[in-house]
């Protein structure tokens, strides 16, 4: 599976203007976001079998990044300050 497909603008499109203002506007969702694309970095490479890892590895790496996506999306959907 590649990268394609899970940026986060791709997985909320109905929410471009709200990442945007995020992104802009709050460090703790942009902490979030470098986390989630840094894990999105290690796990495409292991799912695409470029890079070696553990099942178990994997699967931990996809929990942080459904974790992350989870308080991502609570940030999306909280009414903007």
């Amino acid at each position: 599976m590649s990268e394609h497909g899970q940026d986060l603008h791709s997985l909320f499109p109905q929410a471009t203007d709200r990442l945007h203002d995020l992104k802009l506007n709050d460090a703790h969702f942009r902490t979030l976001a470098d986390r989630y694309h840094a894990l999105l970095g290690e796990i495409t490479p292991i799912e695409d079998g470029t890079a070696p890892a553990s099942d178990e590895r994997l699967e931990e790496l996809k929990k942080q990044r459904l974790a992350l996506l989870d308080q991502i999306g609570a940030l999306i959907a909280a009414e903007p300050a």
